[in-house]
């Protein structure tokens, strides 16, 4: 399996490159790239691409995780006291853009014979993933003229309101195209080509872009998730049904094994170990590793934001690595899990768009999210759900709903930090030598090359949404 998706890699990949002008596109046609390109081959590329972008240093352990104060940083530690530029955040944008969206347009602009409907459905889906992904982090980004270098160079930037309104439909759509009496479809990783599964991924999306624009267009919003709750394609009903890209071993493990064969410059955070403690939280033993000091018996969180002196003088021995399970080289790259799903229903019950019982779901969430990661007697669970701290508040139904989420979503930092914006907890304090004022961000930078290469349209951009540093909130962001 390794060599097979190093092969489709390399397909996928060679149909990414492009050029800043319309002529070099063909003048510099790569002598190595695919001709014929397969659906079956962009689609594993396109899987694995997105999963290491997803998951890896750069989105994830290196800033959002380190934002949300699940990991921190115990050597290097700028990026925890929220030293970012236009430079920190391009990852996201360019790999975004021209590798995983350019690929996915691709199989869809691929004729019936060569990818039918239910490739296309799929890859609407991964895309309107992304593009969630992309503006959740940066606002407004180019999305209707997006990854189409031949006839938009320099793309318009959508307003964040308008691609979540355009995701919807397009989620919709992708759903009702997929048939599961349809034409089978190879490549596909995350769920082995069972589009009942993805048909409920559809529907899973739909719901959490909903929420997403809940406190801004709550009409809308109860309108989608009653849609969706009525579907008979369903939702994701069980751990077996979350979309995951399941790694394998090197050199396909998952980019935070990957990091942590070669570097030792993370620990968990001290406010995920206080609280998961606080809760006798049975997931801390496998969200952390014990010191390695064998003098040391507890786990033990570093402070986020430390300078890099203080973060030293902790000892490396002497602190709490994350859980050998997230670092594990066939660990997956979560995009949904069930205990999302579930918490995401019950806050909608909570904001009485649905008839749903919101403290049901919550435990139930709460369960999901232990059964996610091997915790399943029911004692255990029900000791824990049962603590007053732990009790579901329907007075303030956004504390209980974000604290549970911001655990149950550790390692997704992107996930986790949208979440964190939205419903406003955990209350977090910020970084110890932090260089906000106090403040930590809420959003990515947009990348310094958009400044160069698409000026008229990156200023209208911030015009519209604001001035474009950390701290400008989004528009999802209300509260």
């Amino acid at each position: 399996m390794t060599k097979h998706i190093y092969g489709l890699l390399i397909a996928g990949l060679s149909l990414t490159a492009i050029s800043c002008k319309k002529d070099l596109a063909e003048i510099n046609k790569n002598p190595n790239a695919a001709e014929n390109p397969q659906p079956d081959y962009l689609l594993t590329a396109t899987q694995k691409i997105t999963s290491d972008l997803y998951w890896g240093a750069d989105n994830n352990f290196n800033s959002t995780l380190l934002i949300i104060q699940h990991w921190a940083k115990i050597q290097y530690t700028e990026p925890d006291r929220y030293i970012f530029s236009n430079s920190s955040f391009t990852a996201l944008w360019n790999t975004g853009y021209a590798q995983s969206i350019t690929n996915l347009n691709t199989i869809l602009k691929m004729p019936a014979e060569k990818a039918n409907d239910n490739y296309k459905g799929v890859a609407t889906i991964l895309r309107s993933w992304i593009f969630q992904l992309l503006t959740d982090a940066y606002g407004n980004i180019p999305y209707t003229q997006a990854g189409d270098i031949r006839q938009y160079l320099t793309p318009e930037y959508n307003t964040q309101k308008d691609v979540y309104f355009g995701l919807l439909d397009e989620l919709k759509t992708a759903g009702a195209t997929l048939s599961t009496s349809g034409s089978a479809i190879a490549g596909d990783i995350i769920y082995g080509g069972k589009i009942d599964r993805w048909k409920k991924l559809a529907n899973a999306l739909r719901l959490r872009i909903a929420l997403r624009i809940a406190d801004r267009e709550p009409e809308k919003a109860k309108q989608v998730i009653n849609e969706v709750l009525n579907s008979a394609d369903g939702l994701i009903s069980s751990t077996e049904e979350a979309a995951r890209f399941v790694y394998t071993t090197a050199p396909q493990q998952n980019p935070v094994g990957a990091w942590f064969d070669t570097r030792d410059d993370f620990r968990v955070g001290k406010t995920l170990v206080d609280k998961l403690y606080a809760l006798n939280d049975p997931r801390l033993p496998i969200y952390a590793n014990k010191p390695t000091d064998p003098s040391v018996t507890n786990y033990v969180g570093v402070p986020s934001g430390l300078s890099n002196s203080a973060a030293n003088n902790l000892g490396f021995a002497k602190t709490s690595k994350p859980g050998s399970y997230f670092s594990a080289p066939a660990s997956p790259s979560v995009i949904i899990s069930y205990a999302e799903v579930l918490f995401d229903r019950a806050e909608a019950a909570a904001r009485e768009f649905t008839a749903e019982n919101a403290e049901e779901l919550y435990n139930q969430a709460i369960k999901a999210s232990f059964n996610q990661f091997g915790i399943t007697d029911l004692t255990v669970i029900s000791n824990y759900t049962g603590q007053t701290a732990v009790k579901y508040d329907a007075a303030n139904y956004k504390k209980s709903l974000g604290e549970q989420k911001w655990i149950a979503l550790f390692g997704q930092g992107l996930e986790a930090f949208a979440e964190w914006r939205r419903l406003d907890y955990p209350q977090l304090a910020p970084g110890v030598e932090g260089v906000l004022d106090g403040k930590i961000p809420v959003r990515f930078i947009y990348p310094g090359s958009e400044q160069a290469l698409n000026k008229e349209n990156y200023s209208k951009a911030i015009t519209n949404q604001g001035t474009d540093n950390l701290l400008t909130k989004l528009w999802f962001d209300r509260y």
